[in-house]
């Protein structure tokens, strides 16, 4: 008799922690009602989701965290992978080595720097591109890619296993608005998403421009809620780039909390490996944003490059070491 009346106080007890709770059947009207194995369960996923958040590159989402406790085979991207990327415009030969070449040679020239992150000590990296959605114009226009062309380098991705980034400068137009535009090509799963503080102004090479950290907490929130309401599983990143400490104004009070959003700090200063290891270090700072990228640039016979160009394995020997390295 004790037993079940031990058994009976432990669960009203576990049920009482958690913030869901569990009932018969799908209606929330339905009557809720402790029961030790669903309470458990419950506690389970809790303390599980709390280890994986001490994770530097992966937390997962509640339905990556069931899906795990069913043995599904989803994982997330950055678990047990980086990421290499090429960035630029595929209508422009200066605004990166994307529109130097065609898809399939730079699929090539991916997979051969992955080889050489991997001789450095590195992981496993998965290839992908990092188009320019939106140029910012002067006065703040924006000029938008044909979504014929984003569609054509998709579908190549999609056949290759690999991944796309689309970039958004904002220019002088609403951030939120500004993402919201691209939220539609969630719908393809290799699909991630960016913008760029520095271009968020209506005077381009003039000033800088920026981010608050209340607007990037939205930001996240909105591409969340896009990704509950059109049931896309999994998580995706978001990345924000820096390289001046007034593109991210109040950067201790950004969140990075959402389930299905993951940020990403990427930090994109141009010059000498000193020069770059200083500003990646004042990325390092930003704990609250554990996941950090890293770019660097060729010497295209533009202005902008870095002289020398960091080699592999002095990328890898960052601290902390960045889950995604891009070349513009």
């Amino acid at each position: 008799m004790f037993f079940f009346f031990a058994a009976f106080v432990f669960t009203g007890f576990l049920a009482a922690q958690s913030p869901y709770p569990f009932a018969w059947g799908t209606d929330s009207s339905q009557e809720v009602r402790p029961v030790f194995p669903a309470a458990f369960f419950n506690s389970f996923i809790e303390a599980q989701r709390a280890r994986d958040a001490a994770m530097p590159y992966w937390v997962p989402s509640e339905r990556e965290s069931i899906a795990m406790a069913q043995n599904s085979p989803f994982e997330s991207i950055l678990l047990n992978n980086d990421i290499l990327l090429y960035y630029g415009h595929p209508m422009s030969r200066n605004m990166g080595i994307l529109g130097r070449y065609n898809p399939e040679e730079q699929k090539k020239m991916l997979l051969d720097l992955a080889a050489e992150y991997r001789e450095a000590g590195g992981r496993s990296m998965i290839p992908g591109f990092y188009i320019i959605y939106g140029t910012v114009w002067p006065g703040g226009e924006i000029g938008i890619i044909r979504n014929s062309v984003i569609r054509e380098w998709i579908d190549f991705t999609l056949k290759n296993d690999m991944l796309m980034f689309l970039d958004h400068q904002m220019g002088r137009y609403d951030p939120v608005d500004s993402l919201r535009v691209l939220l539609p090509y969630l719908r393809y799963p290799n699909v991630h998403l960016a913008l760029d503080p520095e271009w968020r102004t209506s005077r381009p090479m003039q000033e800088i421009g920026y981010l608050t950290a209340a607007e990037i907490n939205r930001l996240q929130a909105v591409m969340e809620d896009y990704m509950i309401e059109n049931n896309i599983p999994g998580e995706r990143l978001l990345v924000i780039h820096q390289f001046h400490p007034r593109m991210i104004h109040n950067r201790d009070d950004i969140r990075t909390d959402f389930s299905k959003v993951r940020l990403v700090l990427f930090m994109s200063g141009i010059g000498s490996p000193r020069v770059k290891r200083d500003t990646y270090a004042f990325g390092a700072r930003a704990e609250n944003i554990p996941v950090k990228g890293f770019k660097l640039w060729y010497n295209l016979g533009i202005p902008h490059y870095d002289d020398p160009l960091m080699s592999p394995r002095e990328v890898l020997n960052l601290n902390p070491r960045p889950y995604i390295i891009m070349y513009q």
